[in-house]
C-alpha cells in the first residue's frame, strides 16, 4: 500500500541537475549542490509551457521547452517531426522518478561504454558528435496492479518405492539373486481455486521503446516515486504516452498470466503433476502513469539506427553499437594463420 501523503512532493528541482530536493535537504542527492535557497511548495508554481512534437518515423510524442525552433526524436535520430497542439484530454501522470544521474555522468557512461572494444567499430564513426545527441527524457510507463483468481485441474502424481527382485550370473556362472527399489507414480485428479494479488510490473507507454527494451534498462527503484507536478520537468524532455493505457493492460495480463501459471504450479500437492489447466479472471485493476527518467542516445550509421540508454536514477546501460566486420574478418584471419604457423612449426620440429 503507498501512502499517498508521503508521495506528496516538498520542495523544488536541484538548479544543476533537476533532480527533486526535498524542503529539509541541504543538498541535492544527486550532484551534491548545496540548496542555499529555502524551497518552494510545489503547488505553488505555475504549469509550464511547453511545445509538443510527434514523430512520423516511430510514433513517440515529446514535450520540450517552447523556445526550442528545430528538433530531432531521440528515440530514431529522425528528422520527420511534426509539432502537435496540447491536448488537454489526456491522462495527467501521476508519479515521477526525478533524475539521480547528471547530465555528465550519463556523458562519461557513454565514452566508457562506446570505447569498450573500440578497435571492431567503424573508424568512421564520429564519437564527439554523437555524443552531443545523448538527452535525458521522462519516459511514460504504466504499472499496473490486479487481483488473479484461478480455477485449475490437474492429474497429480505421488512417488512411491517397491522393492524388485531380479538376479545375475556372476563370473563362475552361479546365479545371483539382488533387490532394487524401483519408484513408482500414483496418480490422481484434483481441482482447486488459486488467487493472488500482483503488483509493480511497468509497461512501456512510448512507441519509441519497445516492451522488451523497456525491460533491459529496469528495474527502477520504485518506492522513490514522487506526486508527479510540472515543475519536475523543468529542463528536461518528457515523452507524452503514445501507448494507449488498454493496450497496455493487454501486456500486463499476459505477463501477470504467466506468474500466475507458475504460481500455481508450485501451489500444487504432490510430487509433480501433469495434464494443468487453469482459468484465470482479473479484478480490482488499478493502472498508475509515471514518468521515469531515462537518458536517450540515438544514431544512425549506415541507415540503421543504434540506441545508447542510460537509466537516470540507477545508472543501468544498455545499447547495441556497429561493428565493423572488415576489421573483424581481419582478426579472424588473423588468428586463423597463426594457429596454422604454430601448427607448421610443432610439424617442422616433429620431422626434424
Amino acid at each position: 500500500i503507498i501512502d499517498q501523503d508521503a508521495l506528496a512532493p516538498h520542495g523544488q528541482p536541484c538548479d544543476a541537475c533537476g533532480c527533486p530536493i526535498e524542503a529539509e535537504d541541504k543538498f541535492c542527492p544527486a550532484c551534491g549542490l548545496a540548496q542555499v535557497v529555502e524551497a518552494t511548495i510545489a503547488a505553488d508554481l505555475p504549469e509550464l509551457d511547453q511545445k509538443h512534437f510527434r514523430c512520423d518515423n516511430c510514433g513517440s510524442e515529446v514535450t520540450t521547452d517552447p523556445d526550442q525552433r528545430s528538433y530531432v526524436c531521440p528515440f530514431c535520430d529522425s528528422t520527420y517531426v511534426v509539432e502537435l497542439q496540447q491536448r488537454t484530454s489526456r491522462q495527467r501522470p501521476e508519479f515521477v522518478v526525478g533524475f539521480g544521474v547528471t547530465r555528465e555522468q550519463a556523458a562519461e557512461k557513454f565514452r566508457t561504454w562506446v570505447t569498450a572494444n573500440s578497435w571492431f567499430r567503424p573508424g568512421d564513426l564520429r564519437m564527439a558528435i554523437l555524443a552531443e545527441k545523448q538527452q535525458g527524457v521522462y519516459l511514460p510507463f504504466w504499472s499496473f496492479s490486479m487481483l488473479a483468481q484461478s480455477r485449475w485441474s490437474a492429474s497429480i502424481g505421488e512417488y512411491w518405492n517397491r522393492t524388485e527382485t531380479y538376479t545375475t550370473q556372476d563370473a563362475k556362472g552361479n546365479t545371483v539373486t539382488h533387490t532394487r527399489q524401483v519408484q513408482e507414480t500414483e496418480w490422481w485428479p484434483l481441482s482447486g481455486n488459486h488467487h493472488h494479488y500482483y503488483a509493480g510490473y511497468l509497461v512501456s507507454g512510448s512507441k519509441g521503446l519497445p516492451q522488451q527494451l523497456a525491460e533491459r534498462i529496469k528495474p527502477f527503484n520504485m518506492p522513490a516515486l514522487k506526486r508527479f507536478e510540472p515543475y519536475y520537468l523543468a529542463g528536461w524532455l518528457s515523452e507524452e504516452y503514445s501507448i494507449e493505457r488498454d493496450a497496455a493492460l493487454q501486456i500486463c495480463q499476459q505477463q501477470f498470466y504467466s506468474r500466475e501459471q507458475s504460481n500455481v504450479a508450485t501451489f500444487l500437492p504432490g510430487d509433480t503433476h501433469r495434464s494443468l489447466e487453469i482459468s484465470t479472471r482479473f479484478s480490482s485493476i488499478n493502472s498508475d502513469l509515471c514518468l521515469l527518467p531515462v537518458y536517450i542516445l540515438s544514431y544512425r550509421y549506415r541507415d540503421k539506427v543504434y540506441r545508447f540508454l542510460v537509466n537516470g536514477q540507477t545508472g543501468k546501460c544498455i545499447g547495441d553499437k556497429p561493428l565493423s566486420w572488415r576489421r573483424i574478418g581481419a582478426a579472424i584471419f588473423a588468428v586463423i594463420l597463426l594457429i596454422a604457423l604454430v601448427l607448421a612449426g610443432v610439424a617442422l620440429t616433429q620431422h626434424g
